[in-house]
């Protein structure tokens, strides 16, 4: 069978990116049946598979090595804490004791936690899409990934969930394990030329390479960013990316673009910045995505108007979305802003912190296979928690009076801002929101009984870094002690705990252990965060660790040959591939928060050369800027931050 014939027979109808919660771990006091390998491992997701029939191993030389030795091809499994699909295709298939049996019999079976290792999942994820488009197919990635590799770890075909038998024109998972076994088998040496071609071209398409030509870093950058920004904005429900003939097409609050709207109202660019962030804002804050009851947000709406959440809760989506609330509140002083950002810390704090200080990484979507179970509510329940009065305005307010939103069951959310709801009963805003207060903190008590969605316990330094920011910005700008106090004992935690022999930053800790080797986004998000509380504070301490931090980051991480920062270090393991993830994600892009936290230690500590590090941080973005300006909004903040520090709004052209 020919290559491309069998990667076409592969082919499975994925839908839309996947994402999910943490498979239940196995409650009674009887001994598992089985245990594998990741029972001695600290990652929360992959503690969750130990006891798969899948004899799993962790990324590492065990499993590679034994790949190697007996020649058999790699099934790779990437997923997260919080991802349902993940959970679902390991009810499904991974507990299935016939597939197990194909799967330990056939393959070497790697089980990765993509928040441990961000880099092992970019370079497979990008494989993916490297092998879709070869095959012809305009499916997206997403988690889980399943990816099948050679003895040597290169990439060979894949897809992301896959039903353990074929279903209403899916392959099954056994029929892709028979159909990828037969090739192997068939033909080798064959598989792993296709493997080395498809890593060699993986490879290049994470290669940065050289600049033609030098980019202007002026003024005409932002603008080209706010003009493309606006023709993707949503006029009437706010966020970007919307099809208006799909309305349910995920819709995400994207906080490296609405920093760059806050940067761009600052500077009164344009009226139509702050209008796109304001009602943007205003949309989250009404809708679902957020969490009425409880504080904080969850991760992205299902809808576009903000209704209907995916549950999970991340740290980095609420450290960076009380970052951008609290700037918006400093610059236009708004109660209902306050109130957001009062609240989703109060949830930080009571539910993502560990007692040590610092904060976990995510809490599930799904009770019990259930999503959303533990947030949603029934009218009833609502009616027997809250005195008549109490259930009047709260039905009022968040629509329970009218038809369920989600199944049979109701979503709180605001039809309508707060202050409009408080005129229509002849009350103030303040007034309401008191009411409003009270209400939830005993909906809350109510909820807190419920069975809760399980947490993912790690503590990963740039997610801290991300939310430290976020406290540090919130306490500055509120004038609020605690929140600051709070994103002190986190820096501590992270700088004491999170360390090596020699100093250097870590990853990732749980279960008293910290380990691998910190990424670019780990330096960068921690240094940010301790910029932030330099700002609060005035407190000295935070500029040392933040220039300390920062030289070692240049060690570690420069690009000698075309400037700005791998994603991986020098002291990671050398995988196939080495990035150096320029764009912004879910969080910003490593290299634009490191261009600016340049440009604030160079004036800090008077550091000149920090800026023309910066300035190469942008330039090697350069054709990012000029042809995908929407992908980069962060730099863009950060080469404004440049202009302001040098004044040189036409650099000299150097190719010419």
């Amino acid at each position: 069978m020919r290559p491309a014939t069998l990667l076409c027979l592969l082919l499975v109808s994925l839908g839309a990116m996947c994402f999910a919660s943490l498979s239940k771990a196995e409650d009674n006091a009887t001994q598992p049946e089985h245990t594998n390998r990741l029972a001695d491992e600290t990652s929360p997701y992959l503690l969750a598979h130990a006891h798969n029939p899948v004899d799993w191993y962790p990324w590492g030389q065990e499993a590679l090595a034994k790949a190697r030795r007996e020649k058999k091809p790699i099934f790779l499994s990437i997923g997260y804490s919080s991802c349902y699909w993940c959970h679902v295709m390991e009810r499904e298939s991974f507990m299935d004791e016939e597939i197990a049996k194909k799967l330990n019999e056939n393959f070497v079976c790697i089980k990765v936690d993509r928040e441990e290792r961000p880099d092992i999942d970019e370079i497979y994820m990008q494989s993916l899409h490297v092998y879709l488009q070869l095959v012809g197919s305009k499916q997206g990635g997403g988690w889980p990934l399943s990816m099948f590799l050679t003895p040597d770890a290169k990439p060979l075909m894949g897809g992301t969930y896959f039903p353990p038998h074929d279903r209403q024109g899916m392959l099954g998972f056994d029929t892709v394990l028979d159909r990828v076994l037969t090739a192997w088998n068939d033909d080798p040496e064959k598989w792993q030329k296709t493997g080395d071609s498809m890593a060699e071209y993986v490879a290049d398409s994470l290669r940065q390479q050289p600049m033609l030509r030098v980019v202007k870093l002026d003024e005409k950058i932002s603008q080209a960013l706010l003009e493309a920004l606006a023709s993707q904005f949503d006029k009437e429900h706010g966020g970007f990316r919307f099809d208006p003939a799909n309305p349910r097409v995920p819709k995400f609050p994207e906080p490296p673009n609405l920093m760059f709207l806050l940067d761009a109202a600052g500077r009164s660019m344009d009226d139509a910045a702050a209008e796109m962030l304001t009602l943007t804002l205003d949309k989250i804050a009404q809708g679902g995505i957020r969490d009425h009851v409880g504080g904080g947000f969850h991760r992205y709406s299902t809808d576009r108007f903000w209704r209907v959440p995916h549950f999970e809760k991340m740290l980095y989506d609420n450290a960076q979305l009380v970052t951008v609330y609290s700037l918006a509140y400093e610059l236009t002083p708004r109660e209902d802003y306050r109130r957001v950002i009062d609240e989703a810390i109060g949830f930080v704090l009571r539910e993502m912190r560990d007692p040590g200080g610092a904060f976990y990484a995510a809490l599930d979507a799904e009770t019990d296979g259930k999503e959303g179970r533990f947030y949603v509510w029934e009218r009833g329940e609502v009616k027997q928690a809250l005195e008549p009065a109490e259930y009047n305005v709260w039905a009022a307010v968040y629509g329970v009076a009218g038809e369920p939103n989600f199944e049979e069951h109701y979503i709180p959310l605001l039809a309508a801002p707060l202050a409009e709801v408080a005129g229509q009963r002849g009350m103030s805003e303040a007034e309401l929101a008191g009411k409003l207060e009270a209400i939830n903190a005993k909906l809350l008590a109510v909820r807190d009984k419920r069975e809760r969605p399980k947490t993912d316990t790690k503590i990963l330094t740039g997610w801290n870094g991300l939310m430290i920011r976020g406290l540090a910005e919130a306490g500055r700008v509120l004038q609020n002690e605690q929140y600051i106090e709070a994103a002190e004992r986190a820096a501590d935690f992270v700088l004491a705990n999170l360390r090596d022999d020699d100093g250097h930053l870590l990853h990732t800790y749980a279960a008293g252990e910290a380990k691998i080797p910190a990424y670019l986004d780990d330096y960068a998000f921690l240094v940010d965060g301790l910029i932030a509380l330099h700002r609060a504070t005035g407190e000295q301490q935070w500029l040392d660790d933040a220039a300390a931090l920062t030289d070692a980051q240049l060690a570690l991480f420069w690009d000698e040959r075309v400037g700005g920062f791998f994603f991986t270090s020098t002291l990671h393991e050398e995988l196939f591939a080495r990035s150096k993830m320029p764009t912004d994600t879910v969080t910003p892009s490593g290299n634009s928060v490191s261009a600016a936290n340049l440009l604030y230690l160079a004036e800090a500590l008077d550091k000149p050369e920090y800026v023309d590090r910066a300035k190469q941080c942008m330039q090697a973005a350069g054709p990012i800027l000029a042809e995908h300006p929407t992908a980069v909004a962060q730099l863009v903040v950060a080469i404004n931050r440049w202009i302001d520090v040098t004044g040189d709004k036409e650099p000299v052209d150097e190719s010419e």
